[in-house]
């Protein structure tokens, strides 16, 4: 009867009587039992033997009841004990600590390096071995150091739940000059020259991934951006040399699908690391990828880049009573201009074939010194073209066009053109080796010849650009 018992679930009620019955129980079976006056009859022998057995019975089913109840107290004290350890003790699926902030941007993160440098002939001879309108291959005649850099990025990867990220691009050389060393543009350069990109990336769970950038960038208005070995070729367009390099402020880009993507900027303005004016810049753009081997991005930008403050390294006489931001005088600007930039800006790749590329970019820029002030235009486009002739070896090919109306870009108002043959060679990874032959050609005498103050209508020029790269980033930089 009581072996079934340990596999029933009892009740407090059945306990309290198991409970209540043990004295009893052990009372009957300790205390002697006094049996009935023997009655004279033939059946008291039979009567005793039966009472006898019955204690007998009694005994036993009393020692199998004490070792049950012993067996239910030890699993009540085991089922008590049992939630005050799971209070304490996470279970196994939710004991793994999650991932702090820093291990999360420790992981994926990639350390990378590269050397950019050249070796370029201007066949004007300029005096000063000067290259006019270009952005890093400034020095004729000269071996060149364009710039070093040291990437160190943590990019988010929201398919493993990693949803933070951050970039620092460090950068030396000429081509940081070029990037961020005009003072029309930048208050303080030298604070923040080195510092080409800053910035942190959380993306958001909003159906494809909202990611939203704080910091400082590296523009995206333009085709060709600043690593050389990522590039078609090794000098830089016009277009890139003109529009802005880099911005500082928030950016978002979400994708809406596969095919379509928006981004949206807030800046403090073009080439603008720390704010100059009141004015706020902004940019709207989508990129579209119909097929794996289309892309095409399409943008449009608002700013007011025209300072309305002035630095003072050395403030003059009655000057000392003004404010000051870590020991330089800020002086405010009379009547500063407020007229608008606008860019219009889009630009196609396609992938023909595995070994064939093509590329093309259309730019509006105007431009207004105050709101009522005549416009600068600046409008015209570049045509690209790249193929594989060998494992090793691509030939590429640029012609652009640019007319500067009202001088925005060169100072003057003229139209120009440019074509690039870029020869690659690549006799190893993470090492790039660049001929190039380029000629700029202009409607008007602009580019220095051999001879002070005598000026030509072309600049051809013959080089050689060499890079290397190391690091575990892939794909463009």
């Amino acid at each position: 009867m009581f072996n079934c018992l340990s596999t029933r679930t009892w009740t407090a009620g059945s306990l309290l009587s198991v409970i209540l019955f043990i004295p009893i129980a052990g009372a009957l079976a300790s205390s002697p039992v006094t049996p009935p006056p023997q009655q004279p009859t033939a059946s008291a022998g039979a009567d005793s033997r039966s009472a006898d057995q019955r204690i007998t019975e009694l005994s036993h089913e009393v020692e199998e009841l004490k070792e049950l109840v012993l067996q239910l107290q030890a699993q009540i004290l085991k089922q008590a004990a049992t939630p005050a350890a799971s209070a304490t003790t996470p279970p196994a699926s939710a004991s793994a600590t999650p991932p702090t902030v820093a291990a999360d941007l420790l992981r994926g993160m990639t350390i990378n390096a590269m050397l950019d440098g050249y070796y370029e002939y201007n066949t004007n001879s300029p005096i000063g071995r000067v290259n006019y309108l270009r952005a890093y291959d400034v020095s004729s005649n000269s071996f060149s150091l364009n710039q070093a850099a040291f990437i160190l990025e943590s990019a988010p990867d929201p398919a493993t739940d990693k949803r933070t990220g951050m970039r620092i691009d460090l950068q030396y050389g000429p081509a940081t000059a070029t990037l961020q060393g005009s003072t029309a543009n930048e208050l303080r350069p030298e604070v923040y020259r080195t510092i080409f990109q800053a910035y942190g990336t959380y993306v958001f769970p909003v159906g494809k991934g909202l990611s939203v950038d704080f910091g400082k960038w590296a523009s995206s208005l333009g085709l060709e951006d600043n690593y050389t070995k990522d590039q078609l070729n090794y000098s830089r367009a016009f277009w890139y040399d003109y529009l802005p390099f880099y911005h500082t402020g928030f950016r978002v880009k979400y994708a809406i699908n596969d095919e379509v993507a928006v981004n949206w900027w807030i800046t403090n303005g073009a080439q603008q690391t720390e704010e100059f004016n009141n004015f706020k810049d902004q940019l709207l753009g989508f990129v579209l990828t119909p097929t794996p081997a289309i892309s095409w991005t399409l943008n449009y930008y608002q700013g007011q880049e025209h300072p309305d403050v002035i630095y003072l390294q050395t403030p003059g006489p009655g000057q000392q009573s003004l404010p000051t931001q870590q020991g330089t005088y800020i002086l405010p600007i009379a009547n500063a201009p407020n007229g608008k930039l606008q860019i219009l800006d889009s630009y196609a790749s396609w992938q023909a074939l595995p070994a064939l590329t093509f590329a093309a970019e259309v730019d509006y820029v105007q431009q207004r010194l105050y709101s009522f002030s005549s416009p600068g235009r600046v409008t015209g486009g570049a045509l690209y073209g790249a193929y594989q002739l060998a494992p090793k070896v691509t030939l590429a090919a640029r012609a652009e066009y640019l007319a500067d109306v009202g001088g925005l870009f060169s100072g003057t108002t003229q139209y120009l053109k440019e074509g690039t043959l870029t020869l690659d060679y690549r006799p190893a990874a993470g090492f790039l080796m660049r001929g190039e032959i380029r000629r700029d050609q202009s409607n008007r005498h602009y580019f220095l010849s051999s001879t002070l103050g005598v000026l030509e209508s072309s600049q051809p020029t013959i080089g050689l650009g060499l890079v290397w790269w190391i690091g575990q980033k892939e794909g463009a930089w």
